[in-house]
């Protein structure tokens, strides 16, 4: 199994999950260049630069069998790239609140830009407290539960929003697909969706009904676009399932993936 973060995010998201999978499978769970603790690449941030880091750390790896994709929020639109990218490489997909199936996105652009204030000389310390705050609600809006929202994850997600890339990495990625202007492109969706479609890989959709970023309406056009899908809707859960339904989801991705036949 190979896990894909979201947009902003890092591995640290999937780590409960893999946890939890690693006891069957083989699990490796990546940052995508820019993001995390990883320094970016070269090339423009965007989807195909990011599914070329995933294939890159298999080739890494020497792992070459078709590995079971699972992506979440923007991971689910890279996962999908590379599945239809390079077919042979992936066995399944499993999609978690997945980027691609609509326009709306809620991101999280005014803790980036206090952020980026809270550095400046002279003025940054009024805007620590800001920055601070808006990060805080930010990780509490990913979840049903606020709860979940662990001063260890707030951490580790300022310790992310401080590496030197991200903020290259951030904005460059929201602009490749046509945020947050206009909100997601149509073309790139229509262009993927067609693409995973004819690849026809077994797909897993599950998505949480209160999600706040990606809203419960992209699982439902999810379900209808992908023929033959199985999917699942969490009750009372966010944008991260993962995390806030890690036993559920870790049971049905695991009986989802040992049911698909690989080549």
């Amino acid at each position: 199994m190979v896990l894909v973060h979201g947009i902003g995010r890092s591995l640290e998201d999937w780590q409960d999950a893999q946890d939890r999978l690693a006891t069957t499978f083989r699990v490796v769970n990546v940052d995508l260049p820019g993001f995390g603790l990883t320094p970016k690449l070269r090339a423009k941030p965007g989807l195909p630069t990011f599914a070329r880091a995933v294939v890159g750390v298999l080739d890494a790896l020497g792992e070459h069998r078709p590995v079971h994709l699972m992506g979440n929020s923007l991971g689910g639109a890279v996962a999908m790239t590379v599945a239809t990218t390079w077919p042979d490489r992936v066995a399944s997909l499993v999609l978690v609140n997945s980027a691609g199936f609509g326009r709306e996105a809620n991101l999280p652009l005014r803790p980036m830009l206090y952020g980026v204030l809270s550095v400046l000389p002279v003025v940054g310390a009024r805007f620590r407290p800001l920055a601070k705050e808006a990060g805080l609600r930010l990780n509490q809006a990913l979840f049903a539960d606020p709860a979940f929202a662990t001063d260890e994850r707030v951490r580790h997600a300022a310790k992310v929003g401080r590496q030197p890339d991200f903020r290259a990495t951030f904005v460059g990625t929201l602009l490749s697909l046509g945020l947050p202007v206009v909100g997601s492109r149509a073309g790139w969706r229509r262009a993927l969706l067609a693409a995973v479609v004819s690849a026809g890989k077994p797909a897993l959709v599950v998505w949480g009904d209160r999600d706040t970023v990606l809203p419960v309406k992209h699982f439902h056009a999810a379900v209808a676009a992908l023929p033959g899908v199985r999917s699942h809707l969490f009750p009372d859960t966010g944008h991260m399932p993962q995390i806030e339904r890690v036993e559920e989801f870790t049971a049905l991705a695991a009986d989802f993936v040992t049911g698909v036949a690989v080549p």
